[in-house]
């Protein structure tokens, strides 16, 4: 039977997790542990890990390639990453065209004009969008093989990928 571990930093979506776990049942197979990957104890090398929508935040290269090699130290060799960011990858207008779609379909579902615009600004202030290329290439120099795109929508990109066996 699978066992989870849920790592994050924020005790608000920590809460939504153990509520989630909770609703479909699966709380006594749940570990909820509120920090970073630094200060989770040591255990057993894990099958699997997903971090989604979560690197982007790192603006500089060298920390993200840190984050996923912690990741990596946790997996067993030819564990699965599935990993999911932000990404850039066309020409400015293009780009501009398309934020601009995706922004006009959060307003679609519901978001305030509020809300928007601080979805906005945080590109502006807190996301660090690169290529997919580059992106591929962090999370290899993390100690992955090379990752495999498998889904994206709009600038959302999301890979698998193993863990070398030498890492």
């Amino acid at each position: 039977m699978c066992q989870f571990t849920a790592v994050e930093p924020a005790s608000a979506m920590l809460d939504i997790g153990r509520q989630k776990a909770e609703e479909n049942g699966i709380t006594s197979r749940c570990t909820f542990h509120e920090g970073y990957l630094d200060s989770l104890p040591a255990s057993d090398p894990f099958d699997a890990a997903t971090c989604l929508l979560v690197s982007q935040f790192l603006k500089k290269a060298e920390e993200r390639s840190h984050f996923f090699g912690q990741i990596a130290q946790r997996l067993r060799p030819g564990g699965v990453l599935i990993s999911s960011d932000l990404v850039l990858g066309m020409s400015p207008p293009v780009h501009q065209s398309l934020f601009e779609v995706w922004l006009r379909m959060l307003g679609g579902s519901g978001w305030s004009e509020e809300d928007i615009e601080k979805v906005r600004a945080a590109w502006r202030l807190h996301i660090a969008a690169l290529t997919p290329p580059e992106i591929e290439a962090i999370i290899a120099a993390g100690g992955f093989n090379t990752p495999v795109l498998f889904f994206q929508t709009l600038f959302i990109h999301a890979w698998f990928s193993k863990r070398t066996a030498t890492n």
